[in-house]
């Protein structure tokens, strides 16, 4: 590792990024361009103190993983984020994993959909970046370790955000593990999806039966209008739409509410509270 120009790198970045470019309000002047260090920290992930000791060279040895969020916080182009882990001591995934890049088209594309909850997954199903209006809705940033692979939080715990019947929560667990086969067939190389599933299996029997049962559920079988109890405006109704980036292998789940309804009323006045609660 460079710790010297890993840290430089990620300075010189974080200070040619607006606030607006992230989706951050501006209030009043800043002292100095860019974003500021918690700023970054808050969007990568990673505590001030860590992204503090990176900048100055005194942390070694960043994870592939934090790399990738510093990568994705300062919205670096492919160049850019291969350099930064060369800096890092780090090879940029290959093919062969899963990767957790997200093209800065696509950034583009989620910073513009300021008002409608949007969170993106690897193909593992871990939570890899949600939007203010995600956050506002159902949270995530409370998630830590395995906690934010959805598949985990479906069989394990503590659960998905929306509400579901019995039932329901049955197709999306079926859904998830065939998913998640899917993806194991895929990169038979990855060390972290063979990690997965053998702590899904000793942690899940329900995920076992399902593992070994080999069904695939078509994605269009699955429940597609959910419920969410929001502490402070009530119960949503929304649609959930699963997007599929097929060339980065990534899943981008939206929530909409029919326009002119009480649920798109509800909706939009959650994403301000919670804003404004973010942002205080």
């Amino acid at each position: 590792m460079e710790p010297r120009e890993f840290g430089h790198a990620v300075r010189r970045w974080r200070e040619r990024v607006s606030p607006a470019t992230v989706g951050l309000p501006v209030r009043g002047r800043r002292r100095a361009p860019g974003l500021r260090r918690e700023e970054v920290a808050d969007l990568a992930g990673i505590s001030v103190d860590y992204l503090t000791r990176l900048e100055q060279g005194r942390a070694t040895s960043p994870s592939v993983q934090v790399i990738e969020a510093l990568a994705r916080a300062l919205r670096l182009s492919d160049p850019e984020r291969e350099l930064l882990f060369r800096y890092g001591g780090q090879a940029a995934p290959g093919l062969e994993l899963v990767s957790q890049r997200i093209p800065a088209s696509l950034q583009r594309l989620l910073d513009r959909l300021s008002g409608t909850p949007v969170a993106i997954y690897d193909a593992m199903w871990n939570l890899v970046d949600t939007n203010a209006a995600y956050e506002a809705l159902i949270g995530g940033s409370h998630w830590h370790g395995i906690e934010r692979n959805g598949v985990w939080r479906t069989l394990v715990g503590p659960g998905p955000a929306a509400v579901h019947t019995p039932a329901q929560l049955a197709e999306q667990q079926e859904g998830l593990v065939a998913d998640l086969r899917l993806t194991a067939a895929k990169y038979p190389h990855d060390p972290r999806v063979q990690h997965l599933v053998a702590e899904l299996r000793k942690a899940s029997a329900r995920f076992a039966e399902l593992w070994d049962s080999g069904d695939l559920l078509p994605r269009e079988d699955r429940v597609r209008h959910k419920f969410f109890d929001h502490p402070e405006v009530g119960r949503i109704g929304l649609d959930c739409d699963i997007l599929v980036v097929a060339g980065d292998d990534l899943r981008i789940m939206v929530y909409t509410a029919q326009p002119d309804t009480e649920d798109a009323e509800l909706l939009a006045l959650a994403v301000v509270l919670g804003t404004q609660a973010l942002t205080e």
